[in-house]
């Protein structure tokens, strides 16, 4: 691991900028290829993250996984990681259930996450999901009205977003979910043309 990455990492287990560190198990930080060329930007950690102190690796981990290779991506290249770094949830019955971060929590982990981009230095960012849009394309970003486009960014030459694997999780009907899945895998797909441009 680089010396940046591994000094961020260490300094984001002992995060107090905001509340969120209460009622986390642990800072959740990114993982994958630090030289790669590809990094995807989720939410915040689930409760299967938050538990076992890696991002992507619960349900929408799994979700992102099969997308990720029916668009012909290797994860074994890219770096993952969130915007928000601690979970935030709420206790439903014996469940802990995952809370949309506040606006001030995403700017409280903006150290971390760029920190991690400029000891990376991806080529392309891929935003999955409001949160992670508005962490890098700002406030007034849509997800709904421009995912599957590049758009400009100071981060990335090639920077888009797209839906995140969990709101596929939560359609009830089948037919909605796999065409939700195609939308995913066909956006999951400008990470190639973006990669084939850089390598040209």
């Amino acid at each position: 691991m680089s010396k940046l990455l591994e000094q961020l990492r260490k300094e984001a287990k002992s995060c107090r900028a905001c509340p969120l560190w209460e009622n986390a198990t642990q800072t959740v930080f990114g993982a994958g290829d630090e030289h790669a060329k590809v990094m995807l930007v989720g939410e915040q950690p689930g409760d299967e993250e938050d538990r076992k102190g890696l991002p992507f690796v619960g349900p929408a981990g799994r979700l992102l996984d099969r997308a990720l290779e029916a668009a012909g991506i290797d994860r074994e290249h890219i770096y993952v990681t969130n915007a928000v770094k601690h979970f935030k949830w709420e206790l439903r019955g014996k469940r802990r259930l995952h809370k949309t971060p506040a606006q001030r929590e995403i700017d409280a982990c903006r150290q971390w996450l760029e920190g991690e981009i400029a000891a990376i230095r991806p080529r392309v960012i891929g935003c999955l999901g409001a949160t992670a849009a508005r962490a890098i394309l700002g406030p007034d970003f849509r997800v709904s009205k421009m995912r599957g486009k590049f758009v400009k960014s100071r981060y990335a030459p090639f920077v888009f977003a797209t839906l995140h694997p969990s709101a596929l999780l939560r359609l009830r009907e089948a037919e909605e979910r796999e065409a939700a899945f195609a939308q995913l895998v066909k956006d999951l797909g400008l990470i190639k043309s973006a990669l084939a441009r850089v390598d040209a």
